[in-house]
């Protein structure tokens, strides 16, 4: 039996290890040609050459994200050995070795050109492909901690918040990117995850904070894995998702109920 994917062509930044790592496997699994889009080549490579001895049809391409030359590259190597774009996952961002105390000014900005700016020229760099086709879906990575707002402590100077307000901001950008592609079939939607038992959450979170989280304020009392963010991709990727764009799909247990 076919999957719902079979042919998509698909290239999912921040692919070599947890979430990005789930989608790429999932997305194999239901027939798609994935592009393996990462900054760290020893892992990527790793992770396509894994799905090619699954049976897939998958390759690592190196990006750094807040580069547009090389968002362009990836864009343009795709389409060389693929001959489109179908689907693109803009999941790379700054979280695993995220520095939670710095506050300064460079910092925020380092941030923002990875989580925000990369998001944006990963779209602006597939968008020429799909706008040709007539047909495209971009699936933006935010993040709940867009909304939830827990104060942090200082004492002199203001924190930035960076990790959560460029997620916020990626969402805003998706609902532009939305309104203004619709007219040439290209969608944008955002999935956010909640707290999500990745390497990096583990290591970032504190466990009372993410104990907090799941059994205080989740509807579904259980963590999620990365797994359970990938059937909404493939929908968001899919034809099923055909009138669907410019939605933020919340995958959190009910954590956030938007509307």
């Amino acid at each position: 039996m076919a999957g719902r994917l079979e042919g998509n062509v698909t290239i999912i930044t921040g692919a070599a290890q947890g979430i990005g790592e789930a989608y790429a496997r999932r997305f194999i699994a239901e027939g798609a040609r994935v592009a393996v889009a990462d900054l760290n080549p020893d892992k990527g490579e790793a992770v396509a050459e894994a799905l090619r001895k699954e049976g897939g049809d998958a390759f690592f391409v190196r990006v750094d994200v807040s580069s547009e030359e090389d968002t362009k590259r990836m864009a343009a190597t795709v389409l060389e050995r693929f001959g489109r774009i179908d689907t693109t996952i803009t999941n790379a961002a700054i979280y695993h070795d995220i520095d939670n105390l710095d506050h300064s000014l460079a910092y925020l900005k380092k941030i923002f050109d990875v989580n925000y700016f990369g998001t944006w020229l990963t779209a602006r760099a597939v968008y020429p492909a799909m706008k040709k086709q007539g047909k495209g879906s971009v699936i933006t990575q935010i993040s709940d901690a867009a909304y939830l707002r827990f104060p942090i402590p200082h004492e002199d100077e203001l924190p930035s918040f960076h990790y959560s307000v460029t997620k916020a901001a990626v969402a805003s950008l998706t609902h532009f990117c939305a309104a203004s592609s619709g007219t040439h079939g290209v969608r944008f939607n955002a999935i956010s995850p909640g707290p999500t038992m990745t390497e990096a959450t583990l290591k970032i979170v504190p466990k009372a904070m993410l104990d907090m989280l799941v059994h205080g304020a989740m509807s579904i009392k259980r963590p999620l894995e990365a797994e359970d963010l990938c059937g909404t991709a493939v929908f968001l990727a899919s034809d099923d998702s055909a009138m669907i764009t410019g939605q933020v799909v919340c995958v959190d247990g009910g954590l956030i109920m938007l509307g």
